[in-house]
């Protein structure tokens, strides 16, 4: 390997134009290309990190203080610093695209009115508002197992947990929880946000809504970061 750490041997994958936008002014069709974009750089500098053996929190020093001179330094730092700004824009986006979905349902009470349910009665203006807000919220995933003692048994998960979101990850982007896993991957070692509702005991017909941090982690003694088992919806 080159000797001089600060010459990059590997490309940091692709970059953003050097002029910043207003994604508050893009359509939700460019949101959604937006969206789709950073997804696919933060993975092309997802694999930059790999091709190095790090992680955003693998340390560039060797035990005596020293810089490492098995992996190029300066591009493992501007690739994390890339990485960040990236997941800054992402959440940017989801919000984006969360305030659109609400003017659409909010566009389409306002044009339709009341609109029928499944068994032909109407839904109160009011009540409906109240069901489109909370669509953001949609359950996407299922705890399927928890293994005692893990990462996820620790922060409180249960089985038959409904995950509402998983870090910045939702029913928007999940992408068959290929979203979850990236994240679980890019957060090992750092608590997670994991918003969930869970049916309260002898009363099925209630739910409990959770904000539990779950904090990935290797060597808790058995297979993965978590230690539990997460279905689609």
């Amino acid at each position: 390997m080159d000797n001089n750490i600060h010459a990059p041997t590997v490309a940091s994958g692709p970059v953003s134009g050097a002029t910043p936008r207003d994604l508050s002014k893009l359509s939700m069709p460019d949101l959604m290309q937006e969206k789709e974009r950073i997804g696919a750089e933060l993975s092309a500098l997802s694999s930059v990190l790999q091709s190095h053996g790090v992680r955003m929190t693998s340390s560039l020093t060797t035990f005596d203080g020293f810089p490492r001179d098995d992996i190029d330094i300066a591009q493992v730092r501007t690739t994390r610093v890339r990485i960040i700004h990236l997941r800054n824009d992402h959440k940017e986006v989801m919000q984006l695209i969360e305030k659109g979905v609400h003017a659409h349902f909010a566009n389409l009470q306002n044009t339709q009115g009341a609109s029928p349910t499944t068994n032909g009665t109407n839904v109160p203006p009011a009540a409906q508002s109240l069901t489109n807000n909370t669509a953001p919220g949609t359950p996407f995933a299922k705890v399927n197992s928890v293994v005692s003692g893990s990462p996820a048994d620790q922060a409180g998960l249960k089985v038959g947990d409904a995950i509402r979101s998983f870090g910045n990850i939702n029913w928007l982007n999940h992408e068959r929880l290929s979203k979850v896993a990236q994240v679980v991957q890019e957060n090992e070692g750092r608590a997670v946000s994991v918003k969930v509702s869970r049916k309260d005991e002898g009363n099925t017909d209630t739910t409990t809504e959770l904000d539990l941090q779950l904090t990935p982690r290797q060597n808790w003694g058995g297979r993965g970061l978590l230690g539990c088992h997460l279905v689609p919806l």
